[in-house]
């Protein structure tokens, strides 16, 4: 199953709906049942010691997730998340982060999947998010 939206169209998307996400990320590839996206540094994300914040983290595998079924589906601004837990494993440095969010499951009501979370200081996982998403009805 293909993507039926393209980068430029997600960005279109967002560029529309949520502006205020422009400005801080990239949505950089939608491969079939997944999205990779970039988190621009940010300093308002950092915690003391220079470490990205959790929420900071948690709303880029939310975002990801997002990104990734509205890419198979099409965009439906109302696709919300009902389920969401994340597991951070390193402290991620300052600086940018990527997400690449896979999805598992794709129903018509549901959208279930997970999302690795990296720094772009080093080469292994931050964090791993499992998400999911309810889709609303067509009408």
């Amino acid at each position: 199953m293909q993507p039926v939206m393209t980068v430029s169209e997600m960005n279109a998307f967002f560029a529309a709906e949520f502006p205020e996400v422009c400005n801080g990320y990239v949505v950089r590839e939608l491969p079939a049942m997944g999205a990779i996206v970039d988190k621009l540094s940010n300093e308002r994300d950092l915690r003391p010691g220079g470490t990205l914040s959790g929420a900071a983290i948690f709303e880029l595998a939310d975002l990801a997730f997002y990104v990734a079924t509205l890419a198979m589906i099409g965009p439906k601004a109302l696709t919300v998340t009902t389920s969401a837990s994340i597991n951070y494993m390193r402290k991620p440095e300052a600086g940018g982060m990527w997400a690449e969010a896979r999805i598992l499951k794709l129903g018509r009501a549901l959208s279930v999947g997970d999302v690795m979370l990296y720094s772009n200081a080093h080469d292994k996982p931050v964090a791993h998010a499992n998400i999911t998403f309810s889709i609303p009805p067509t009408a």
